[in-house]
């Protein structure tokens, strides 16, 4: 199965960034999603936040880190995405 067939399969699946907010689940971790919305009468941007709970296999990250996650079929109840790759890490001094 070549890559362009298993896009006509699967489709292209959905890309999101955010910043991980919990690790305390065991190969989960909660990550909260910013985006604009424009207010319908005023047209002034409003920051809209949601979680979303993602696989994190190795438990490899932390709190504050900055990652994308791809959509994939469901793992439990609440997981439909994992983790894809660690964008940056915040420094702490």
């Amino acid at each position: 199965m070549t890559a362009k067939e298993s896009v006509d399969i699967r489709g292209i699946r959905k890309r999101k960034v955010g910043v991980v907010i919990s690790d305390k689940m065991d190969k989960t971790v909660v990550i909260q999603i910013e985006r604009l919305v424009s207010h319908p009468v005023y047209k002034k941007y409003v920051k809209r936040r949601n979680n979303i709970k993602a696989h994190d296999e190795k438990n490899e990250y932390q709190i504050g880190d900055r990652v994308e996650i791809v959509e994939t079929r469901p793992t439990s109840k609440d997981k439909r995405w994992r983790v894809n790759k660690l964008i940056d890490r915040p420094v702490v001094r």
